[in-house]
C-alpha cells in the first residue's frame, strides 16, 4: 500500500467558532493508481489533498505514506519527506515568470543537491516526455495555458516522486487544453505514476481509475454526490 489514511480529522479553531473540515476519513491508495477525489465546492477536497501532500498535518487520525507513519511528523520532517516523495500539479501553474521552462523545472532539483549534470539530464528528459522541450527557453508569459501546465506536470516529475497530487489541473483551463491535460495525465498513469486529482468537473474525474467522493468534509457514495447536486 502506498498511501493508507485512518480516521483522519482536521478541524479549524477560532476564537468564536470550530469548523469541521474532515471527519473520519479512510482510504487506501495503492501504488500505479489513479484516483479521483470528487466533490462540491468547500467539501474538503483541497484539505484532504493537502494531507496527503504533507502540507498540512490531520488533528487526528494516522497518515502512513511508502510504509512510515508521517501524520504526527514536525514541519521540518513533512518537508524532508514532501521534496522527495511528492510531485504537485495546482491549478494556477504556480510558475516563477521570470525564469525558462527550463530553469522552473530545475530549480525543485536545485533544492534538493542534486547535481548540475544529472538535473539538466532530468529537465531534458520530462520536457520531451510532456512534448513541451521545444519551448524549454521560453518564458511562462509566452506559452498558452495548456502549455504553462504541461511544464508544471514536467516539473513535479523531474523529482521522480512516488505520487503526482493534482488539485483542479484543468481548473484554469478552456475545454480543449483540458482534455490535453488530461489526455497527458492519462499517459502518465499508463506508464506507471500514481496520481490522485482532485475535481469538481465529472468530465474530468471519469479519466481517473477509480473515484471517491467527499460531501461536507465525509466520505460520500455516487448517490450522495448526486443529490447534492440537485
Amino acid at each position: 500500500m502506498l498511501l493508507q489514511l485512518q480516521g483522519i480529522n482536521k478541524t479549524y479553531q477560532t476564537d468564536e467558532i470550530e469548523t469541521h473540515a474532515l471527519r473520519d476519513i479512510d482510504l487506501d491508495i495503492e501504488r500505479g493508481e489513479y484516483l479521483s477525489i470528487e466533490g462540491p465546492s468547500g467539501c474538503g477536497k483541497s484539505t484532504l489533498l493537502s494531507i496527503i501532500g504533507l502540507l498540512d498535518a490531520p488533528t487526528s487520525g494516522n497518515y502512513t505514506l511508502n510504509g512510515r507513519a508521517v501524520g504526527s511528523l514536525s514541519a521540518g520532517e513533512r518537508a524532508a519527506i514532501r521534496n522527495r516523495e511528492i510531485g504537485f500539479i495546482f491549478q494556477n501553474f504556480n510558475l516563477i515568470g521570470d525564469l525558462t521552462v527550463g530553469e522552473n523545472v530545475e530549480l525543485p532539483l536545485t533544492y534538493r543537491g542534486v547535481s548540475k549534470g544529472e538535473r539538466r539530464r532530468r529537465v531534458s528528459e520530462v520536457l520531451e516526455r510532456v512534448n513541451i522541450a521545444h519551448r524549454s527557453r521560453h518564458y511562462p508569459s509566452q506559452l498558452s495555458g495548456g502549455q504553462q501546465q504541461r511544464v508544471a506536470v514536467a516539473r513535479a516529475l523531474a523529482g521522480n516522486p512516488s505520487v503526482l497530487l493534482a488539485d483542479e489541473p484543468t481548473g484554469n483551463l478552456d475545454s480543449v487544453h483540458g482534455e490535453a491535460v488530461m489526455e497527458l495525465l492519462a499517459e502518465l498513469h499508463e506508464s506507471g505514476a500514481t496520481i490522485v486529482m482532485v475535481t469538481h468537473d465529472r468530465r474530468f474525474a471519469r479519466y481517473a481509475k477509480r473515484t471517491v467522493g467527499l460531501l461536507d468534509g465525509r466520505m460520500a457514495d455516487s448517490e450522495q454526490l448526486v443529490e447534492a447536486r440537485l
